[in-house]
């Protein structure tokens, strides 16, 4: 059975939501089901209102209150799925017609069950690694060991952007995904795998601790063909502090629970990427100015030194 279930973490974004069950809706394989998870507070009710002035649809439309965050919400998606495959798709995120269809396609051709999770390719999302100034100056200093896109480099405890890939219609093996346009196995599930609690809030990284997670017994794909776009939706959006602060703090704990056993070289490497970061940002905001540039500068500071107080037991 190809049975697919959507799963969709919002906050106070009803348009959003109208607009991607829209989106769904135009799929040649539709979904079975969407799970909408929805992290407005109860007395707010303008997505539910929004929902409820919908016809008749095709496909099932479950609606959930629920808060605590993106991690948290899909957790409460997964419990609830009823498909054979579970596909995490960001509210903000418009898919081509035959999305669905060729990830199934993909996962009907594995017959040896070996494949775990394919993600999409967001069109609008590729950066240039010959134009980035970030990753320019990256490859320069030798910060990683790896700059295949989509890999994790586990001597330093980064991962290298996915879209630093250009465009393509192919199928490759990656290490980590996002949770924005993937599909899933309901099987990858069954034995209790889920977003860490560790992300409760708007994570940073929870997407990419999921899925290194599941590598360990899956395989992971990126086909593409499959094509996505991601409207970059501003509502609900954490504050430049905030997300600078996780940048280190939850890189932190990736590291710590993907990599146990780590050598003084692969500490020297992580900590030194993080200083490089929190120079960057504090060049970025002398050159630029501006409260959120400093805020970023801010939070990767404050973040640096909460992320040396993470143990091991603290992943587990």
């Amino acid at each position: 059975m190809n049975k697919i279930s959507v799963v969709t973490p919002t906050l106070r974004r009803p348009n959003e939501v109208l607009a991607l069950i829209t989106n769904l809706s135009k799929q040649i394989l539709l979904p079975y089901e969407l799970i909408l998870v929805d992290g407005a507070p109860l007395k707010e009710d303008d997505t539910e209102q929004a929902i409820k002035s919908l016809g008749v649809l095709p496909f099932i439309l479950r609606h959930i209150r629920h808060n605590g965050g993106t991690a948290i919400q899909r957790n409460v998606g997964i419990d609830h799925a009823n498909g054979d495959f579970i596909a995490f798709i960001d509210d903000d995120i418009r898919l081509e017609p035959d999305f669905f269809k060729i990830i199934i396609d993909v996962f009907n051709q594995d017959l040896t069950l070996s494949v775990g999770g394919i993600a999409g390719y967001i069109s609008n999302q590729y950066l240039n690694p010959e134009t980035s100034r970030r990753w320019i100056w990256n490859r320069r200093l030798h910060l990683y060991t790896t700059f295949e896109p989509g890999r994790y480099d586990f001597q330093s405890g980064y991962p290298v952007n996915r879209y630093l890939q250009p465009p393509h219609d192919g199928i490759r093996e990656i290490d980590f995904m996002g949770a924005g346009c993937a599909l899933w196995r309901k099987e990858v599930f069954t034995n209790g795998l889920r977003f860490a609690p560790f992300f409760t809030g708007l994570g940073v990284l929870e997407d990419a601790h999921l899925a290194l997670r599941a590598g360990q017994s899956w395989k992971l794909l990126e086909c593409g063909s499959a094509k996505c776009v991601h409207l970059h939706a501003p509502g609900g959006r954490e504050k430049s502090r905030k997300i600078a602060r996780k940048t280190a703090v939850n890189y932190r704990f990736v590291f710590v629970d993907i990599v146990p056993q780590r050598s003084i070289i692969q500490e020297y490497r992580f900590w030194r990427n993080q200083v490089f970061d929190l120079i960057r940002f504090f060049l970025y905001a002398l050159i630029n100015g501006g409260r959120e540039s400093w805020g970023s500068v801010l939070g990767k500071l404050e973040g640096i030194i909460a992320a040396t107080k993470i143990k091991p037991s603290e992943s587990n």
